[in-house]
């Protein structure tokens, strides 16, 4: 077996593990990244990117209808040309990828394609893929371990990447089905359900909780259903699967709904979107004298650091249990908090209540922070203001609905605590929020400043001037 040292190894070549690897040789340390398959991992290969510009193309085709059905514009869509979708989709997460590797290759991050297992604290045994060969890679200053995870699944349910198929897969499956029966109502199940329902299928969604996107603001999903279901999609909350199964050309599901009697529903595909899991198989976890949590996570000893009990030995990414929040910024966010680490300097934690959460549904919905159940359960006295977007101008130009929440403590320098938003193009409009939460900053601190006319923005700005006490257009 050949012998390798470098000063950082990392496990892994995700979101969390290549930031870690760009910043750790920026900072002049000596990096190898092991990854057994693609750089840029599930984000850049089977889920953000190939999604959201699948996405993309679903608004189009939206735009159509609404030309037509709004504005007089007699447009119509002769069809999808699947084959030609598809290329432009690849061909957008091929640049990226070609990107990645780029970059990683000009800051002189060492890639070794392969398979890793701990062999110590600071040893990995590597099984490259390119040549059956086996190397030994020591690290002088520490592992970087950023496996990355994969769908969750149920008892029962043996996805075929055809019928019935996973978040992963999704995208893969042969051609755009008639019908298709979505299992999880958060943020991925959301938006495949909006995906195939811009494509003309009809799309059953059933969430096993009382409501869709359960982890965010309650208004934030009474907005989201209202929307999804004039769209035409049927959701179906409180509901819990019995079993699934294939019939002929499709898929049957058994549905228990929240009031009732169990129900069949049939669909040509059935999309299993019931969460993640972490990867740490044949990872030799306990080599290196790590355990696994019950649920398969790595907790870390020190949240500032993302180190493990083990020294030297950090977790990013998937890996993390809450509140680290699985997603691909946040990892980033991680990945340059470990790589300054190991390079001797003293970054800042990663504030998880000032992470933005997105779901880039139609309409989409974005929030930062507190929801208002989880600022009166922590022990604020709140105040909370609600604006629809069609309160303005721009907002009834889009047509979708949507609205701006913001939930702020109680008196006149009462900090923001969340703000949360649905409606068109919210994806871009939350980082004005997310500073505002991060900075500690009051109503007043964001209203003094003026937002654009007409744009769905000034909705923001004028959710922060009523709770200043300045409303204009709305009062407290």
């Amino acid at each position: 077996m050949s012998g390798n040292s470098t000063d950082v190894i990392v496990i892994g070549g995700g979101t969390g593990g290549y930031s870690t690897a760009l910043r750790a040789a920026h900072l002049g340390l000596d990096v190898a990244l092991i990854e057994r398959d693609l750089v840029g991992g599930t984000c850049l290969h089977r889920g953000c990117v190939p999604s959201k510009a699948m996405l993309h193309a679903a608004e189009l085709v939206d735009g159509v209808s609404e030309a037509r059905e709004r504005w007089g514009v007699k447009a119509t869509l002769d069809s999808v040309d699947w084959d030609a979708l598809v290329a432009t989709r690849d061909d957008i997460v091929s640049r990226n990828h070609k990107g990645v590797e780029g970059q990683l290759v000009e800051a002189g991050v060492t890639v070794v394609r392969g398979t890793a297992t701990l062999a110590g604290p600071r040893d990995v045994d590597v099984t490259t893929t390119a040549h059956g060969a086996d190397q030994r890679w020591t690290a002088r200053r520490g592992l970087v371990l950023a496996t990355g995870s994969r769908p969750r699944t149920l008892p029962g349910l043996d996805p075929d990447g055809a019928h019935i198929v996973t978040s992963d897969d999704a995208l893969f499956a042969p051609g755009l089905p008639r019908s298709v029966l979505v299992l999880g109502g958060g943020a991925i199940g959301v938006e495949y359900a909006s995906f195939h329902r811009s494509m003309g299928a009809e799309v059953t969604l059933v969430e096993a909780a009382g409501r869709l996107l359960p982890l965010e603001d309650e208004d934030t999903s009474r907005h989201l259903t209202r929307a999804l279901k004039k769209r035409g999609i049927t959701v179906l909350t409180g509901a819990k699967l019995l079993e699934a199964h294939r019939v002929g050309p499709g898929v049957e599901a058994h549905v228990r709904p929240a009031r009732g009697e169990g129900t069949t529903l049939a669909a040509e595909r059935l999309l299993v979107a019931v969460g993640r899991v972490p990867v740490t198989d044949g990872l030799g976890l306990g080599a290196a004298g790590l355990t696994a949590d019950e649920r398969g996570y790595l907790p870390p000893a020190r949240w500032d650091t993302f180190e493990t009990a083990v020294p030297g030995i950090h977790v990013v990414g998937d890996l993390l249990p809450p509140p680290s929040l699985g997603l691909a910024h946040a990892s980033f966010a991680e990945g340059l908090v470990v790589a300054e680490t190991l390079a001797g300097l003293a970054p800042r934690p990663v504030d998880y209540a000032a992470v933005p959460r997105v779901t880039y549904s139609g309409p989409q919905t974005a929030s930062v922070g507190l929801s208002e159940a989880e600022a009166r359960a922590a022990g604020h006295e709140v105040r909370a203001n609600v604006m629809p977007l069609t309160a303005t101008a721009k907002g009834m130009v889009h047509g979708q609905g949507g609205m701006v929440k913001v939930v702020a403590e109680q008196g006149g320098e009462g900090r923001v605590l969340g703000v949360h938003l649905v409606g068109p193009h919210v994806s871009e409009m939350i980082a004005e929020s997310q500073l505002a939460v991060a900075w500690d900053a009051a109503p007043a601190d964001i209203a003094q400043h003026i937002h654009p006319h007409p744009t769905l923005s000034e909705a923001v700005g004028e959710t922060f001037l009523t709770l200043a006490g300045r409303g204009l257009h709305q009062h407290a």
